[in-house]
């Protein structure tokens, strides 16, 4: 019996990545059909094109878990990758300092802090002079 659960798996994980791509593409068009032509005033979607417009969110904002340090688009995380690179350690405490204090600390319910104020970090190369 063990065999037979071992070799009916493949056939199985098909099926349910479709019906999981399935159930969320109905939900796409549920919540499109139900919310946006009353606000924005436009046409309601089929389920094929639900699903290729969460085929399409999914390809420009990322596969990646949500999270954290994890979500975002991967041409995001490599960009800022890139910045890093080139900051040295006292350049990247002072961006995770000012990062930090961004989203985490110093707000209210509505966000009381204006990021705007602080100064921007400059890339280790720009500031050797």
């Amino acid at each position: 019996m063990r065999k037979t659960f071992y070799k009916g798996r493949f056939i199985f994980i098909p099926i349910i990545a479709i019906a999981f791509l399935s159930l969320i593409s109905f939900i796409v068009m549920q919540l499109w059909n139900n919310l946006l032509p009353d606000i924005l005033h436009i046409g309601a979607i089929t389920f094929w094109q639900a699903m290729g417009i969460f085929i399409l969110c999914k390809i420009l904002f990322g596969f990646s878990r949500p999270g954290r340090f994890g979500g975002g688009a991967p041409w995001m995380r490599g960009r800022m990758a890139e910045r890093f690179k080139h900051m040295s350690p006292e350049d990247r405490a002072r961006f995770k300092e000012q990062f930090g204090d961004r989203m985490c600390r110093g707000r209210g319910p509505w966000g009381s802090h204006d990021w705007r104020e602080d100064e921007p970090v400059k890339p280790a190369d720009e500031t050797a002079d």
